[in-house]
């Protein structure tokens, strides 16, 4: 297991170099200033009754038809991936429109929010089994012994299998 702590504990470290880089970074500063501006003086608060739905309904059947998508797919995981992306979307466009729709809204986020949650644990198995896979390529050219990444790898298929089960 050790060969797995060694791939993360790199992974992580290019991962923390790429955040600073973005925290120091023009573009960070150019965000956090429009956000400033846009707390300072919101657009569209008379109008956002009368603008916020649409975009909260088209998110919702966007949703919808990355659902429907999924079972006549070819390969599944990339299917469900845009159903999560598609449930980040409709989560965020249904939270603004909160104070326009009121309690239904607000529901409709919490589920959006859930169902993403959970097709984020479904990728995270995906990517867990793709770098369990290379893990163990490379332990079996070293004539380590590869069966706990077997182990792994069937855990991970099994949650993911659970997950696309709870889809239906």
């Amino acid at each position: 297991m050790s060969r797995i702590t060694a791939h993360f504990t790199a992974e992580l470290a290019q991962a923390r170099q790429t955040a600073l880089a973005a925290l120091d970074g023009q573009r960070y500063l150019r965000l956090l200033k429009g956000l400033d501006a846009l707390l300072a003086d919101p657009p569209l608060t008379r109008q956002a009754g009368k603008v916020l739905p649409e975009p909260a309904r088209r998110a919702a059947r966007r949703l919808q038809h990355a659902l429907a998508a999924v079972p006549a797919a070819e390969d599944r995981d990339p299917a469900i991936h845009e159903v999560r992306k598609a449930a980040k979307r409709a989560r965020y466009a249904t939270e603004a429109a909160v104070p326009a729709l009121g309690n239904a809204a607000s529901r409709q986020a919490t589920r959006a929010k859930e169902l993403r949650q959970l097709l984020g644990d479904h990728h995270d198995g995906v990517v867990a089994r793709t770098v369990l896979l290379d893990l163990a390529q490379e332990a079996r050219a070293t004539r380590e012994v590869t069966f706990a990444y077997g182990l792994m790898y069937q855990r991970q298929a099994c949650q993911a299998a659970k997950i696309e089960q709870a889809l239906a």
